[in-house]
């Protein structure tokens, strides 16, 4: 079984000038599929490596199944970890790279270890690769024998580090559905870091998002995209990403921009709990805007500055601030230059306190998936 505990986790380096970890308290059950995902040097990868062993912890504890391994070297932990580079042996066949964990931490005969790697290398389907040796196979290729090998040693976790970064568009999408396929199957307890927050979305039972070692937020992908605790998780989220606007609250519940002409009336039940001459910063998806009547109220008037058509949809790059953007219908397809009247699905509209950038209001409905 593969229950997996981090009870305040903690990393520092150049004797605390430096904390990779801060403090990290995480719970991932039995058979959870959990993405660790956020910018570079926000600290999931040194999470990784301490639970793997592979890095001392400075303080906290690391619990698998019960049992406290924080000071249990790592060929002794019940862990397999897949690598961003593969990390497999030049001089080695498939089947030598695949059963030499085996060999080191087990006591099967040879033949015992064949029969177990022929197995396995038929679930991947890479059994015709088990006589080449890693120059001879692609890239998709060797990360095949990569899962492989970590999956004939039957772990009770599974650790992924950025495993697919090194292949391209299309074999990144079919090797994500491989792994997922794979987990499902077996049931094993998989920690699967990586930078791309699309690949935490769709992989993931529940993602876990750092930033600069501190956890931010613990949920299933579409709960954090909906109701994310901050404006990082806003930000980082999504697809294009969340549009931010600094704001003040008039007394008519206008929310006026700061450095930006902006100016957007919400509904009266919107606005309700607002206190006149709050500082708050509006947060929209791109998604959730969408074209208007230019009578409306609730509504504002933009110059469409680039269009990048994507196939169902176009994006539109609106003057509302440095940086806006509106998801809009294919057929919805103004000129660079065009004026267009835009208006904010209220329901999903999400505020942030100015100063700690922390999440003031939950949308009322859920909003699009990516």
């Amino acid at each position: 079984m593969g229950d997996l505990r981090l009870d305040s986790l903690r990393k520092e380096f150049d004797r605390g000038d430096i904390v990779a970890v801060d403090d990290l308290d995480l719970h991932i059950e039995d058979g959870e599929f959990v993405t660790l995902v956020g910018p570079s040097g926000c600290g999931k990868t040194t999470t990784l490596r301490m639970i793997a062993g592979l890095e001392t912890p400075t303080g906290g504890t690391i619990e698998i199944d019960g049992e406290d391994v924080t000071d249990t070297h790592a060929k002794h932990r019940d862990v397999a970890m897949v690598f961003q580079n593969y990390a497999l042996y030049p001089h080695k066949t498939v089947m030598e790279n695949m059963a030499f964990g085996l060999r080191m931490s087990t006591d099967l005969t040879k033949e015992e270890r064949r029969e177990r790697v022929s197995e396995t290398a038929e679930m991947m389907g890479i059994e015709e690769l088990l006589d080449d040796k890693p120059d001879e196979l692609s890239g998709g290729q060797k990360q095949r024998v990569a899962l492989g090998r970590a999956i004939v040693r039957e772990p009770d976790v599974f650790l992924f580090d950025e495993p697919l970064s090194n292949l391209d568009a299309k074999l990144r999408t079919t090797m994500r559905t491989e792994i997922q396929r794979l987990q499902n199957e077996l049931g094993i307890t998989a920690v699967y870091v990586t930078h791309d927050q699309e690949e935490a979305m769709t992989m993931g039972d529940r993602i876990v998002i750092l930033n600069h070692g501190d956890l931010q937020q613990v949920d299933e992908p579409t709960a954090v995209y909906r109701n994310p605790v901050n404006r990082f998780v806003g930000g980082f989220i999504g697809s294009p990403s969340m549009n931010f606007l600094d704001v003040t609250v008039s007394g008519a519940g206008v929310l006026d921009g700061v450095d930006d002409p902006f100016s957007y009336r919400l509904s009266d039940a919107k606005a309700a709990p607002l206190e006149t001459d709050d500082r708050l910063t509006l947060g929209v998806r791109p998604e959730d805007v969408r074209p208007a009547d230019p009578e409306d109220d609730h509504a504002v008037t933009a110059t469409v500055e680039v269009v990048e058509p994507i196939g169902s949809d176009n994006y539109l790059h609106l003057d509302v601030a440095d940086e806006f953007i509106a998801r809009v219908p294919a057929d919805v397809d103004p000129d660079p230059g065009d004026s267009i009247t835009v208006a904010f699905d209220e329901d999903r509209l999400h505020l942030f306190d100015s100063a700690t950038g922390e999440a003031l209001t939950e949308p009322a409905e859920p909003a699009a998936t990516v």
